[in-house]
């Protein structure tokens, strides 16, 4: 299921990564703040958990997210910034990387890194900037599933409606959150009006 976090703030910031004046830094430090709306959505139907931790009073017990049942996935390298941002704001939740590459000319996606760790039963956030064709996003979602996750919940910065689609059709259980739900695809494969490729942008590889 689709849903899109279409407030201003969220415009005004998605804007700020479309603008060619942003430079590496504040566009990784862009990506890291939708992120945390983004992750504020998603969870906001969380597994929750009674905690006791030691306060200034002494023990106390405490309603927090029960981070145990949560894992963290991200698809390298664009995606680093979103796992960066949900790292810092939950330090103590598990992470996992998959390295997907689509070929420019068959827009194939390939597998050519994992170190996913064990998510019997975890709630996988999948973080990625950009969902395209949704090839890369269904080639991770079939490998988490293979590994036994209970649910998958995809957070994406933009998103194409074919994209989108394609995801719906191969994997209706996903819940897609995403900031911007871009016009199309254009013949290469490439959201319109899109940001550009992401990766280079955060990284300086340009």
């Amino acid at each position: 299921m689709l849903h899109q976090i279409s407030t201003p703030l969220i415009k005004t910031l998605v804007a700020n990564l479309r603008d060619q004046r942003s430079d590496a830094l504040r566009f990784r430090h862009t990506v890291k703040e939708i992120t945390k709306h983004l992750l504020n959505s998603a969870l906001k139907s969380s597994q929750m958990k009674i905690d006791s931790i030691r306060t200034w009073r002494g023990r106390e017990s405490f309603e927090m997210i029960d981070l145990d049942a949560y894992m963290v996935v991200s698809v390298l390298r664009a995606a680093m910034p979103m796992q960066e941002s949900v790292m810092e704001t939950l330090p103590l939740i598990q992470a996992g990387f998959l390295a997907i590459q689509r070929d420019e000319k068959t827009h194939k996606s390939h597998l050519y890194y994992d170190r996913l760790p064990d998510c019997q039963e975890k709630i996988v956030i999948l973080v990625d900037v950009m969902l395209a064709t949704g090839g890369s996003l269904c080639d991770a979602v079939e490998i988490i599933t293979s590994r036994g996750a209970q649910k998958i919940i995809s957070l994406n910065v933009i998103a194409s409606p074919e994209g989108v689609e394609q995801v719906e059709q191969s994997y209706p259980e996903v819940d897609i959150y995403v900031a911007q739900l871009d016009e199309k695809l254009n013949e290469d494969k490439f959201i319109i009006p899109g940001l550009g490729d992401a990766g280079d942008r955060e990284y300086n590889t340009l």
